[in-house]
């Protein structure tokens, strides 16, 4: 093929697998932008509501961690559209819930949904995509993210205000999920995994692989250290996704008709730094640098916002522009996953180490419900910061180990 062509290969498989992306993180906030219409309808604490993420994520968690041999197996292609299927489901379920337990089962089926996607997102990636697009690869991924997290606020709370109901809101995010099917279906050889793409200079560089028993990887300290990473710094985002909202309402004053764009401002901002950060990723050798860096510097920000000392218009602001640094650390942190992982098993590694985002998710969501019927909103974004700054620690350590593995295997060849 012509480098035109192989361009040409490569943009529609990182747009199939963006959509596909951008979509999964829609669905991490089916639920979380109506819950002051389910406090009004259902009668229900913020600790109940944090619970129905806690559902999400922990059916998620297990579930990525067991999609990642399931991937390897029979392929991503196959699971990522059931995975679609499962998130029009959640969306119908949600629609017609009466009671909290029918916003549970709408939970479980969108954690269900979302569990197969760093896997199969990461497999073809990295199977499919030249290697010097790559780390572009990684970016478009990121930031497709951090857009689906930004339009499911917009997204309900804009049909649901032009509606005066928010079932139509929930029914319209299923039918998103099966327009999302639809395309994928329609581009299917762009994301099949298991293609021969022996004629492109990315498989063209795939070394040979030793065979392994498939737990082998577990063996690695960089996988666990590459999930406590994603734990950490996802116990941040939990607390700006459910309830710093909320909490500036508290803290500062503000409407909530405005506090609800804190989610929508700093994934957008999230998403301007993972443009950057796609350029910086093929120039940094030691990533975890980078990585600290950013995330100290939000870590910083969110804890000025949690002092209540900033004007009330400027700390929407200053917390929205938080989620450029973790954006910048974006695609840095998937390229330090993908050297700490061993070659051939991508899609359990990946599970593995992103099922540390939805255990996450489970276990800071309730946490922070707790600080806010305690009436606690500063807390909300010191408990943040703190995250951060521990997930910084995880990082330096995953960037040391690499370091050392590629010292002893360049010592070896010498």
């Amino acid at each position: 093929m012509t480098e035109t062509t192989h361009w040409r290969h490569d943009a529609t498989t990182i747009a199939m697998v963006g959509l596909a992306h951008g979509t999964s993180h829609f669905f991490h906030l089916l639920l979380t932008p109506l819950f002051p219409l389910f406090i009004r309808d259902f009668g229900l604490s913020y600790s109940e509501l944090g619970l129905l993420v806690s559902v999400f994520f922990i059916i998620s968690g297990v579930g990525q961690a067991l999609a990642g041999f399931v991937v390897d197996r029979f392929g991503a292609r196959p699971v990522l559209m059931l995975a679609m299927c499962s998130f029009a489901a959640a969306g119908l379920a949600s629609a017609l819930a009466t009671s909290y337990p029918g916003l549970m089962l709408a939970a479980a089926l969108a954690g269900l949904g979302n569990a197969p996607f760093h896997p199969a997102d990461f497999t073809i990636l990295n199977k499919r995509v030249s290697a010097n697009r790559l780390g572009h690869a990684f970016s478009v991924h990121g930031i497709t993210g951090n857009l689906g997290w930004a339009a499911a606020p917009v997204f309900l709370t804009g049909i649901t205000a032009w509606s005066g109901n928010w079932r139509l809101a929930e029914a319209a995010a299923g039918a998103w999920a099966l327009v999302v099917l639809g395309l994928l279906w329609w581009h299917r050889e762009a994301i099949n995994d298991r293609a021969d793409t022996s004629v492109s200079p990315r498989a063209a560089a795939q070394p040979a692989v030793a065979v392994e028993h498939p737990m082998a990887f577990l063996r690695l300290p960089s996988v666990w250290l590459c999930f406590s990473f994603f734990f950490w710094t996802t116990c941040a985002l939990s607390a700006i996704q459910g309830f710093a909202s909320p909490a500036l309402h508290e803290l500062y004053g503000l409407k909530l008709e405005w506090t609800s764009f804190i989610v929508t401002g700093f994934m957008l901002c999230g998403a301007v730094g993972m443009v950057l950060g796609g350029f910086l990723v093929g120039r940094t050798e030691r990533l975890e640098k980078l990585i600290a860096a950013c995330l100290l510097g939000s870590a910083a920000v969110l804890a000025l916002v949690g002092t209540g000392l900033l004007p009330a218009a400027a700390a929407l602001v200053v917390a929205s522009m938080a989620g450029f640094g973790t954006g910048l650390a974006g695609p840095s942190r998937d390229m330090l996953i993908k050297r700490a992982a061993p070659p051939g098993a991508t899609g359990r590694v990946y599970g593995t180490v992103y099922s540390g985002l939805d255990i996450g998710f489970a276990l800071a969501a309730p946490l922070f419900g707790a600080l806010m019927d305690h009436h606690r909103p500063g807390a909300v974004f010191y408990g943040s910061a703190l995250a951060l700054l521990a997930g910084v620690v995880s990082a330096s350590l995953v960037g040391a180990n690499v370091a050392r593995r590629r010292a002893q295997a360049n010592a070896a060849v010498a």
